[in-house]
């Protein structure tokens, strides 16, 4: 399929038997592929429901409304994650989108008629046909996408912080990985080790002036102990009681006196969150791209399902009984869009004539879009795959 005039929106569409429904949908192939093939169509064909009342089916089409918004956000929530989880590896997102470990085009194509067994309602009267298992089903997928996302959410958020303060500049950033115990003098009554941010640019100035900032500093007692782009640590051993003097003297230097202990405990601590973290992080991975896979699996064929039943229910209320329709699937070529649109009018406007006065009305009067609440003389709705393509 060539990707830049194929979609992934179907439009999925029901008209009426003409003598027999073969008829009918060989009436819309032709149809569409006589004007340079303006859609890839095929059957989409609904097991029968056993029909109740038409307050029954009123009542259904707007619970079926309801649900297909739900259960769409739920699919959209679960795909959006999985391309979060995924971060770097986003082109890997498409192929863990799965339906019945099919491609998902594939699936509404071919597979969705034989997934039906999961969804065994098609046995059913309408008027009992579980609704309630569908949105249960969805809602608990919903819930648990919540709990695990926050779950995961906030041991990445961790992470990230702790990421944070190990990069960052020699002002505030961890010195975990940077600093050594030799590094100071240690447990001294009257000496102290303070750590320095000297600006590259200045470095000569430290070299020749730090000796003499304050009095009592121990001679040759500086090393650069580690440098970022900008700047250099440096270390410096003096007596305590010169040590406010040196700071003082020292930032007119634009030389920067950080505020650091030496403590081993907290470093290995730090260390070891950061560890924790990351190899939590690795563990919670692989389980839940799996759950993302299986859930998102789960919430779009009971999408699909949903329409199938919109379907049903909108052609038996349209076209009345006896249930007599065919429900098509059409696959639009991205260009010609209009195009079919005016071919499927053509085919179906004698269907409804209100239907017909607005869509005529739309086409004649600027500023009147009542199309945009896609109403047409025949039975129609959008699967919209591509809200699962990231770019």
């Amino acid at each position: 399929q060539d990707k830049s005039t194929k979609m992934t929106e179907f439009w999925l569409i029901s008209a009426p038997g003409e003598k027999t429904c073969q008829q009918t949908w060989e009436k819309l192939h032709a149809a569409t592929t006589k004007h340079n093939n303006l859609s890839t169509n095929s059957k989409f064909n609904i097991p029968d429901l056993k029909v109740g009342t038409l307050d029954v089916l009123v009542g259904l089409s707007d619970e079926l409304a309801k649900l297909d918004a739900f259960v769409e956000s739920v699919v959209k929530k679960v795909a959006q994650y999985m391309a979060d989880v995924l971060e770097d590896s986003k082109d890997k997102v498409q192929e863990n989108l799965l339906a019945n470990g099919a491609i998902l085009l594939k699936f509404i194509v071919q597979d969705y008629l034989s997934s039906k067994g999961r969804l065994n309602f098609y046995s059913s009267s309408l008027d009992t046909v579980p609704f309630l298992f569908i949105f249960k089903g969805v809602n608990q997928i919903d819930n648990d996408l919540k709990a695990r996302a926050s779950a995961y959410n906030n041991l990445k958020g961790n992470l990230q912080n702790l990421e944070r303060k190990n990069a960052g500049s020699l002002l505030t950033r961890s010195l975990a990985d940077i600093v050594k115990k030799e590094d100071f003098v240690l447990d001294s009554e009257y000496l102290v080790t303070l750590l320095v941010i000297v600006p590259k640019l200045n470095y000569n100035d430290w070299v020749k002036q730090y000796e003499t900032l304050a009095e009592m500093v121990v001679p040759r007692s500086s090393n650069v102990l580690f440098e970022d782009q900008d700047s250099y640590l440096c270390n410096v051993t003096l007596f305590r009681k010169a040590v406010d003097d040196f700071k003082h003297k020292a930032r007119e230097y634009k030389f920067m006196v950080r505020d650091f202990q030496y403590n081993e405990e907290e470093m290995k601590a730090d260390k070891e969150e950061m560890n924790r973290l990351s190899t939590d992080k690795k563990k919670q991975f692989g389980p839940l791209v799996r759950w993302l896979k299986v859930n998102f699996s789960e919430a779009f064929i009971a999408w699909i399902h949903v329409k199938a039943l919109r379907v049903f229910v909108e052609s038996v209320l349209r076209y009345g009984l006896p249930v007599n329709f065919q429900a098509m699937l059409l696959q639009p070529n991205k260009k010609t869009m209009k195009k079919l649109r005016e071919v499927l009018y053509e085919l179906y406007k004698h269907l409804d004539s209100s239907a017909a006065a607005i869509i005529d009305a739309t086409m004649d009067i600027p500023g009147l879009n009542l199309s945009q609440q896609e109403y047409y003389p025949y039975v129609y709705y959008k699967i919209d795959c591509n809200l699962l393509e990231f770019k």
